[in-house]
């Protein structure tokens, strides 16, 4: 469908891949900060400037809807795509700023694993955007989808299980709260990754 894209066009596609790119790199600093807790401002600055590029990407996204005639996919979902995307480096920011703040000195296992289900989710995600702009892909990129779906419900069962643990033997009450919110945030990543595919699926079933 999208063979013969006009150049400007075809810049929507660059830009989700820009943004996928950069999820995958923001999810791999966010996980060696809860995997090593010593190195949080180098990783938080890191995070940041990440999170900065991809607010970037995402006004030039915007202002090229306003410049564009005729775009390969509907307005709407241009936007709600690249929004979202930047949201889950929003998500991510959130969660590492969480560990700086809070003053965090004892990352759990479970936050850890929560941290790998995220460079899953990111991973998937970037490659579910990297095929979007060939709609002969579209059973690979549901799969892909559904992958993330099913990423997303491994993060839930973690989740709970954490919380489940903690308020069950953590002591410390300021701990507790610490910790909860840690492990929220770096769930919240997981649930826009899934929106995101929820919103590449739709793109799908209206283009293939």
């Amino acid at each position: 469908m999208f063979g013969r894209l006009m150049p400007s066009e075809g810049q929507f596609f660059d830009m989700f891949n820009q943004m996928g790119d950069l999820s995958v790199k923001c999810a791999y600093e966010l996980q060696a900060l809860v995997s090593n807790i010593e190195d949080v401002d180098i990783r938080l600055h890191s995070v940041d400037q990440l999170e900065k590029q991809a607010d970037q990407i995402t006004y030039k996204t915007v202002a090229m809807l306003h410049k564009t005639f005729i775009t390969p996919l509907e307005r709407d979902d241009i936007h709600r795509l690249i929004t979202k995307m930047d949201d889950i480096l929003d998500m991510m920011e959130d969660a590492a700023q969480t560990v700086s703040l809070y003053d965090i000195k004892h990352v759990t296992p479970e936050a850890k694993r929560l941290a790998e289900l995220i460079v899953a989710c990111a991973l998937k995600v970037q490659e579910a955007v990297s095929l979007l702009s060939n709609m002969k892909n579209a059973r690979k990129i549901t799969e892909i989808c559904d992958e993330i779906d099913r990423l997303e419900s491994d993060a839930d069962h973690v989740l709970h299980a954490a919380l489940s643990r903690l308020f069950r033997d953590e002591p410390d009450v300021r701990n507790l709260i610490k910790l909860k919110s840690l492990y929220e945030f770096l769930e919240s990543v997981t649930d826009c990754c899934e929106e995101v595919a929820n919103i590449i699926e739709g793109i799908v079933v209206e283009n293939a």
